[in-house]
């Protein structure tokens, strides 16, 4: 059984608008697991560009897992957009300094935390994913989606704020697809199977 290249940058012949992305970002606050693709209308130097407000000094996290799908002008909010929002005024004056350092002394600007994203996840086009939220493995996020909160494995969610739409699957269903976990499976057992992961039929997975 053979499989694309994880290691390449982009795995389609003559079109250099879709790579792993993996093998694109430089970032090490970005990690990114096998397989999972981006795909920009210009060029695929967008992705990190398109991580805004992520400061070194911070230290936060974006987290992609395998086989993910993320479509041109997903955008990623990282804790360095916080402002305070529980103080009578919201405006950074520490940042300026020349006599305003002391604004934030004995204080924190908000911190959500990383963001993570599972396996098997679609991100549709110009989603935007707030800091904080775990998106769980096999979901849909819709184009356009502003998604403020986690996301349930197997769930469709759109809008802004993004919510629920429906689940992918039945809850039996998706607690078997959970405990197979075919992405970390070795490729050449998921090469063996591709068929069976483009069909519905759950059984056929559990099988082999």
């Amino acid at each position: 059984m053979t499989a694309p290249n994880k290691n390449i940058k982009f795995p389609l012949q003559n079109y250099d608008r879709l790579c792993f992305l993996k093998n694109v970002v430089k970032n090490p606050n970005i990690i990114v697991g096998d397989y999972t693709y981006y795909d920009d209308f210009e060029n695929v130097e967008n992705f990190e560009k398109n991580v805004k407000y992520h400061f070194d000094f911070i230290g936060d996290k974006l987290i992609i897992g395998k086989f993910c799908m993320i479509a041109s002008d997903v955008k990623f909010i990282m804790n360095g957009a916080n402002h305070l929002t529980n103080a009578l005024t919201t405006y950074p004056f520490a940042i300026f300094a020349n006599g305003w350092e002391n604004a934030m002394e004995g204080k924190q600007y908000p911190q959500k935390g990383d963001i993570h994203i599972g396996n098997d996840v679609w991100i549709g086009y110009n989603a935007t994913i707030m800091a904080g939220v775990t998106i769980g493995d096999g979901a849909i996020i819709a184009t356009n989606a502003t998604v403020i909160k986690d996301v349930e494995p197997y769930t469709i969610v759109g809008g802004n704020p993004a919510t629920e739409i429906k689940k992918r699957f039945s809850d039996d269903v998706i607690e078997r697809l959970l405990k197979i976990k075919w992405w970390d499976w070795d490729i050449k057992k998921i090469s063996r199977n591709v068929q069976n992961l483009t069909d519905i039929d759950i059984e056929k997975l559990e099988l082999d």
